[in-house]
C-alpha cells in the first residue's frame, strides 16, 4: 500500500505536495520521494528513506521549483525496503522526461519485465512500477493520454498512478478500482490524491473520484478524460475501509467513519459480550469501530489503551523483528480503567497475531478480570494480491489455526470475528462491488504464476535511462 498525491497548475506544487503527503503518511513509511517540473521543462526529484519529516529539508524543498509535482510514501509489496525502490521513478527518454507514482501491485508484473527485458531493456529497480514507465516510453500514441492507455494494455492488477510527461500530468486507475484516488479544484489548478483527507490539508475542493478505467491528462490545453481501457468487474478493496484509509477521509464515495461505525455495529449483533463491563479500541485505526460496538451494545466505551503516536504503523513495518519491537514500545494500558473489569478489546484484523497477543498480555498485566476479542472484519486466511503485504498464506496466523487454537494462543477468553457478510454490509452503497478474497480466497482474477518472484521484484525506483 502506498500513497500518491499530484498538483497540476499551483505556485509551489512541490510544497502543497509535502504537505499532502504528510496526509498519507498512514499509507506508507518506508520511503518519500517529491518529483517537481518547473517552467522551463526541468524536473528535479528528491527522494529518502523513512517518514517525509525526515526526507524534505529546506535544500532539497528549495530545488523542487515549478507549477507541477507529484508525490509518493511508499509501503513495500514488491521489491525490497531499498532507496532505488523509492518513488517517484523519474526516467530520462530522448530529451525528454517521464516521472511515475503507483499505488497498487501488478499480478503480471514478472511476465511484463521478462518481456522487455527480453527486448533489451535494462531496470535499475525490482519494483514492478518500473514496467510501466518502460512500456510508457516504448509506446507510439499520438497524445500523451494516448500513450498512457498503449502502455496499460494488458497490464494486469491494482494501480492508480500519477505521471508527469514533460508538462502533462496523466492519472490513471485500473478497471477494477481496486485502490482509491481521487481529484479536486485548488484555484486555477488541480490536486489528485489516494484520499480525500489529502485534499483537505491543502485546502482544495473535492471535485469526484477518479473513475475505474478512467485516464486523465492536464496541461495547458485543460483537462481531458478518456476511458481506453478494457471494462472489468469492479472489485473495490473492502480493506480500506476496515484499516488502511483515515477515518476523515472519503474513500470509494463513502465515509471511512461511518462504515467503521456500522462494521462496530454489526460486530455486536452478530458476536455480543454479555456481561462486559466496558469496550475500548485498539487504536487508532479500530476507534471508529469500538464507538459503533459501544453503542449498538450499550456498554460503556473508554479509553484504556493509549497509543504512543511517535511510533509508527506495526502492520506496515517492512520486518517481523521491526513490528515486534515496535508494538512493545507503542501502547500502554490505563490500569484505572481495567482492573477487575471483564473488557471487550476491538480491533480491526489479525494478521500475522504478534500484536494482538502482545496486547492482550499487557490488559491481562493491567488487571483485567477477563478479555474478550472482537475483529471488525472476518479473518484474513489468503494473501492479498493487489497492494496489501500478506504475500504467504503461512503468515496469517487464521489460517494456521483453528478458533480454539486462537483463543489459546492469543490468551482471551473468547474471540468473535465479523462475518464477511455481515462486514461487506456495512460498506458504502450496500455489498456489491468490493474485493474480500484476502477474507475468501474468492480472488476476482488469475492469481501471479509465480508469487515469490513477484514479491521479490516490483514498485518504484531510481531515475533511470531508456534508449
Amino acid at each position: 500500500m502506498c500513497g500518491i498525491f499530484g498538483v497540476y497548475g499551483v505556485r509551489d506544487a512541490a510544497a502543497l505536495t509535502q504537505l499532502g503527503l504528510y496526509s498519507l503518511q498512514h499509507r506508507g513509511q518506508e520511503s518519500a520521494g517529491i518529483v517537481a517540473v518547473d517552467d522551463a521543462r526541468h524536473a528535479r526529484v528528491s527522494r529518502a528513506m523513512g517518514l517525509v519529516s525526515e526526507g524534505f529539508g529546506d535544500e532539497e524543498m528549495d530545488a523542487l521549483r515549478g507549477p507541477i509535482a507529484i508525490g509518493h510514501t511508499r509501503y513495500s509489496t514488491a521489491g525490497a525496503s531499498a532507496i532505488e525502490n523509492a518513488q517517484p521513478i523519474l526516467a530520462r527518454v530522448r530529451r525528454s522526461h517521464i516521472a511515475l507514482a503507483h499505488n497498487g501491485n501488478l499480478t503480471n508484473a514478472v511476465e511484463l519485465r521478462r518481456d522487455l527485458e527480453d527486448g533489451g531493456a535494462i531496470f535499475s529497480s525490482t519494483m514492478d512500477s518500473e514496467a510501466i514507465v518502460h512500456r510508457i516510453a516504448r509506446a507510439h500514441g499520438a497524445t500523451p493520454e494516448a500513450r498512457v492507455a498503449e502502455a496499460l494494455q494488458g497490464v494486469e492488477g491494482a494501480y492508480c498512478l500519477l505521471i508527469v510527461l514533460d508538462d502533462t500530468v496523466l492519472v490513471a486507475r485500473d478497471p477494477h478500482g481496486w485502490r482509491p484516488l481521487v481529484m479536486g479544484r485548488l484555484g486555477d489548478g488541480w490536486v489528485f490524491a489516494s484520499e480525500t483527507c489529502a485534499l483537505d490539508i491543502v485546502g482544495a475542493v473535492y471535485e469526484r473520484e477518479v473513475q475505474p478505467g478512467e485516464i486523465i491528462a492536464v496541461d495547458a490545453h485543460g483537462l481531458r478524460s478518456v476511458h481506453a481501457l478494457p471494462p472489468a468487474p469492479i472489485n473495490r478493496c473492502v480493506f480500506e475501509h476496515v484499516y488502511f484509509a483515515r477515518p476523515d477521509s472519503a474513500v470509494f464515495s463513502g465515509s471511512v467513519d461511518r462504515s467503521r461505525r456500522a462494521l462496530g455495529r454489526q460486530l455486536a449483533r452478530e458476536c455480543p459480550a454479555p456481561g462486559a463491563d466496558i469496550v475500548f479500541a485498539v487504536p487508532d485505526s479500530s476507534n471508529s469501530a469500538a464507538l459503533g460496538f459501544a453503542d449498538e451494545s450499550g456498554t460503556s466505551y473508554e479509553l484504556a489503551l493509549i497509543r504512543n503516536h511517535y511510533i509508527g504503523r506495526t502492520f506496515i513495518q517492512p520486518t517481523q523483528a521491526g513490528r515486534d519491537a515496535k508494538v512493545k514500545v507503542k501502547y500502554n494500558p490505563v490500569r484505572e480503567l481495567l482492573e477487575g473489569k471483564s473488557v471487550v478489546m476491538v480491533d480491526d484484523s489479525i494478521v500475522r497475531g504478534t500484536t494482538t497477543r502482545g496486547l492482550v498480555s499487557l490488559v491481562r498485566g493491567a488487571g483485567a478480570r477477563e478479555v474478550h476479542m472482537r475483529v471488525s472484519s472476518a479473518p484474513i486466511i489468503s494473501p492479498c494480491y493487489y497492494g496489501i503485504d500478506t504475500p504467504r498464506r503461512e503468515e496469517l496466523i487464521a489460517a494456521q489455526m483453528t478458533h480454539d487454537e486462537l483463543v489459546r494462543h492469543l490468551g482471551v477468553d473468547s474471540l468473535g470475528y465479523l462475518s464477511i457478510d455481515g462486514m461487506l454490509s456495512a460498506m458504502p452503497e450496500g455489498p456489491d462491488g468490493y474485493c474480500h478474497a484476502c477474507f475468501s480466497g474468492k480472488y476476482p482474477t488469475a492469481t501471479p504464476s509465480e508469487p515469490e518472484l513477484l514479491r521479490a521484484g516490483g514498485g518504484a525506483g531510481l531515475s533511470i535511462g531508456i534508449a
